[in-house]
C-alpha cells in the first residue's frame, strides 16, 4: 500500500508539477494536496476499493493544492493594488511608491505623473508603473480616476 501511495504521489507531481508556467507555490501546493488526498483516500477506501480511493484522493488533492498555490501568488496582485490605491490618493506627482513581496521576490513602483479634473468633475491621474516578475521588468502607462466611493479605477 505504501508503494502504491508513493507511486500515485509521484505520478500526480509529474502530471501537475512539471508545467513551465507553474510557480513554486503551485508546485508545493500540488505536492501537499496530493499527499493529503492520498492519505484521506486510504482512510475512506476498504478492501480493493482502497487503491481506487487513494488514486481519486491523490488526483483531487493535487488539483486542489495547485489551485491553492495559484491563489497564494495573488499576494503580489494585492500588494500592487494597495500600493496603487495609496499612490493615486496620497502621493505627489513624480513621486514613486514601491511594493515588494518578500515571498515571491516580485516588486514594482507606481509614479503619478499628472493630475487633472474632468469636465464632469472627476479627479484623474496619469501614472507610470513598473512591475518586476521573476527578474523581468515590465512597464505600463495608464490613467485612473477616483470613484464616488473614494477608490481609484483604471480607465486606460
Amino acid at each position: 500500500m505504501k508503494r502504491i501511495l508513493a507511486l500515485l504521489v509521484v505520478l500526480s507531481m509529474l502530471m501537475f508539477g512539471c508545467s513551465p508556467t507553474m510557480g513554486p507555490k503551485e508546485g508545493a501546493g500540488t505536492l501537499l494536496g496530493a499527499g493529503t488526498g492520498a492519505l484521506l483516500g486510504a482512510q475512506v477506501g476498504q478492501g480493493r476499493g482502497t487503491i481506487v480511493a487513494v488514486a481519486i484522493g491523490t488526483l483531487a488533492g493535487a488539483i486542489l493544492g495547485q489551485e491553492i498555490g495559484k491563489s497564494l501568488d495573488r499576494a503580489d496582485q494585492i500588494m500592487m493594488e494597495r500600493n496603487a490605491q495609496y499612490a493615486l490618493e496620497y502621493t505627489r506627482t513624480n513621486q514613486p511608491t514601491t511594493w515588494r513581496n518578500p515571498d515571491s521576490g516580485n516588486y514594482g513602483t507606481l509614479t503619478p505623473v499628472d493630475t487633472y479634473q474632468t469636465s464632469q468633475g472627476r479627479y484623474c491621474r496619469e501614472y507610470y508603473q513598473t512591475v518586476t516578475v521573476g527578474g523581468e521588468p515590465q512597464q505600463a502607462y495608464g490613467t485612473a480616476c477616483r470613484q464616488p466611493d473614494g477608490s481609484w479605477l483604471i480607465v486606460k
